[in-house]
């Protein structure tokens, strides 16, 4: 943009605007609080810096010029412009309408976010949510999602990001499976216990090596990368499995096995491409969920 091409006074070319929309001279400076000389004056040193004239006197009132048509749909949009800059800047503005699509894991998905979008749309209702269901890591930067809470720390400059609370999973069974293993004392007394897995179940293990449980390969017989289909699987009561508090503790039909056990700490963050710093839409949604999760 050539800057140096903008040579005219906001000021005046709202006299300008106001004088077509109100009719006259006399309303336009009712409307604008100030004298009709003064208003004269404005309009008038306007149309020298334009270079053009904006009305003509036909008998003792005026009529808006050719060139001041073309001008007045110009002058009108700056109008309702600076109405928003002014309505955004004292809080007032209307609610930002659009979708706005967040990528979250399973668990997240089916159990923690639905509350808390229910209650951001309560808030925004001209906010669309796209919830995108998946343990996958969403590219953001191919914009699969707008935002992405995730639980594996990103690297890339392009992405913008925040720590969230450290979520805390323990394991679960139902009172029925843990029956069929009894007594459950110790760590070492879940060793021949049937535990739900996922794909790969490295990271898992050595997770549960860390707080004092030594398993193998031999103690997953049923996994899934579906956190969901692992829940239900230990209310069935087909073995034990892992969840975090927030989840876990709400559920009745299962109990934390040892209840002396440490949690697995899960780090979580929240993340997005670096236009939430110029989308006020996302930007919403991002401190929303950031403050809500902590």
């Amino acid at each position: 943009m050539n800057w140096n091409s903008i040579n005219f006074d906001w000021n005046r070319a709202r006299a300008f605007l106001v004088t077509v929309e109100e009719g006259s001279l006399s309303a336009a400076a009712k409307a604008l609080s100030m004298s009709q000389p003064t208003l004269g004056r404005q309009v008038a040193a306007l149309e020298k810096e334009l270079g053009v004239s904006l009305f003509e006197r036909v008998g003792r009132g005026f009529e808006i010029t050719r060139s001041g048509i073309e001008l007045y749909e110009h002058v009108k949009a700056m109008g309702e412009a600076a109405n928003k800059l002014s309505l955004t800047a004292s809080g007032r503005s209307q609610s930002i309408e659009g979708i706005v699509s967040i990528s979250a894991t399973n668990t997240m998905s089916a159990y923690i976010l639905p509350s808390l979008i229910h209650k951001l749309r309560q808030k925004e209702p001209g906010i669309q949510i796209e919830i995108v269901s998946t343990n996958a890591l969403s590219d953001l930067r191919k914009r699969e999602a707008d935002i992405a809470l995730r639980s594996v720390e990103p690297t890339h400059p392009d992405l913008f990001f925040k720590k969230l609370k450290r979520a805390h999973a323990f394991l679960y069974a139902t009172p029925g499976y843990l029956k069929t293993i009894a007594p459950i004392q110790k760590p070492a007394h879940l060793k021949n216990a049937n535990f739900i897995g996922f794909t790969s179940n490295h990271e898992y293990i050595e997770g549960l090596k860390a707080i004092g449980v030594e398993l193998t390969a031999k103690n997953f017989n049923i996994f899934s990368d579906d956190h969901i289909f692992h829940w239900e699987m230990v209310k069935q009561g087909a073995g034990i499995g892992i969840m975090i508090d927030e989840v876990g503790a709400k559920e009745p039909t299962v109990r934390k096995v040892l209840e002396k056990l440490p949690p697995v700490k899960v780090d979580n963050w929240i993340v997005a491409h670096r236009e939430l710093k110029t989308n006020r839409r996302i930007r919403l949604v991002f401190d929303f969920l950031t403050e809500a999760l902590g």
